[in-house]
């Protein structure tokens, strides 16, 4: 493909576009971004983390220092780059790397202050692991109110500040977002062929979301014990 350099567009944003490179470091987002998804169905998860990692050094390389540099969502490259940073990021935040994973969904917020990536909600729940509340009161507001992981967020960040759960949430929980309630509770949490397919599906049923949030946020529970058990005696 060539180097990736940043382009003008005339708008106040960049799009990413890629010129020879005389040196032959040949570079393409979009091809490390579907080789890490190769990688982690042949289930070399350490492969894709690595490939994604390097992809995202080589999106610094190119972000200057200084200044404000707001990358063209809507271009194909561009979004690829960004892509491939978010789930470079969540790789960390799944490892329980807070200040990596922190830093690079600011990052990325910078370069897409729109959020198509939504790096707001992983960054939050990063906040809270790393106690910096202030920085989570900062961008709570930006988590939209009808998502569930509002809900969790203002729950578990009470619970870590206070040891109280705040009686209006756990009200919201269990009445607007039951299914959520009912799995964080229960006892098993099974990744089967039934969920597996209902996930995958166009239209996921309200239960394989509640488990789809579990899954993605069960190294917090375990890394941070008392929270869930609370839930269930709320």
């Amino acid at each position: 493909m060539g180097k990736p350099v940043l382009r003008p567009t005339g708008e106040d944003s960049y799009v990413i576009a890629y010129v020879p490179a005389a040196d032959g470091d040949d570079f393409d987002f979009g091809k490390e971004l579907a080789r890490s998804r190769r990688q982690e169905e042949e289930r070399d998860f350490e492969g894709a983390c690595n490939t994604r990692l390097h992809a995202f050094r080589r999106l610094v390389d190119i972000i200057p220092d200084e200044g404000e540099t707001v990358l063209e969502w809507e271009d194909g490259n561009t979004q690829a780059a960004v892509l491939t940073g978010y789930c470079s990021g969540i790789d960390h935040f799944l490892a329980g790397d807070w200040e990596m994973a922190a830093a690079i969904f600011e990052m990325l917020l910078d370069i897409d202050p729109e959020d198509h990536t939504e790096a707001t909600v992983p960054l939050a729940y990063t906040y809270v692991a790393m106690e910096e509340y202030e920085s989570f009161d900062d961008i709570i507001n930006d988590v939209n109110d009808k998502y569930i992981d509002k809900v969790v967020l203002t729950l578990w960040s009470e619970y870590r500040r206070t040891g109280v759960l705040p009686h209006g949430e756990m009200v919201r929980l269990r009445s607007r977002f039951r299914p959520y309630y009912d799995e964080f509770l229960a006892a098993e949490h099974p990744v089967s062929d039934a969920y597996l397919a209902d996930i995958r599906s166009e239209h996921p049923s309200k239960e394989a979301l509640a488990r789809e949030l579990w899954l993605q946020t069960e190294h917090l529970w375990t890394l941070f014990p008392g929270f869930v058990e609370a839930l269930g005696r709320a």
